[in-house]
């Protein structure tokens, strides 16, 4: 007989956490016309205008059909434009829109109602405690096998 029960590993609720988490922040990102996913790029973006397209798929750690995809998406809504690096025709730098720009408050409004749903209730002390687990976490799965 199996003791083993999935639902109640750890993995299971963190699983649950993030599909929460990415249902609540979609709908809260569509409210500003935007789906998961082209927030990163925007702040991104908003810390660097003109990052080429390989850099952004670095930073977001994607494919880089994933970014083209991605990119072509946001272009279509206004938000980002893209435009070949003067110095070397084979890049593509993007580059906010005048609309991409605008909606750097409005995220953030939004990114900080959803950090206090999920974490309102919580000291900033389990906060800090949940911010270092988290990392430790992240850190365990992105080593590579001679590191773990």
């Amino acid at each position: 007989m199996c003791n083993y029960i999935p639902q109640q590993t750890l993995g299971y609720l963190l699983a649950q956490v993030c599909k929460a988490h990415v249902t609540t922040a979609s709908a809260m990102l569509a409210a500003l016309g935007i789906h998961v996913g082209q927030e990163m790029v925007l702040l991104h973006l908003w810390d660097e205008d003109g990052l080429t397209q390989t850099e952004l798929g670095e930073r977001l750690c994607v494919r880089p059909a994933t970014v083209t995809k991605m990119l072509g998406r946001m272009e279509h809504a206004g938000l980002v434009e893209r435009r070949k690096d003067p110095d070397d025709q084979r890049v593509s730098r993007v580059w906010l829109t005048e609309q991409g720009c605008q909606l750097e408050t409005p995220l953030d409004a939004h990114w900080a109602m959803l950090e206090a749903r999920a974490f309102g209730n919580f000291s900033d002390e389990e906060r800090q405690q949940l911010r270092h687990l988290l990392e430790r976490v992240y850190e365990n799965l992105t080593a590579t096998d001679d590191q773990a």
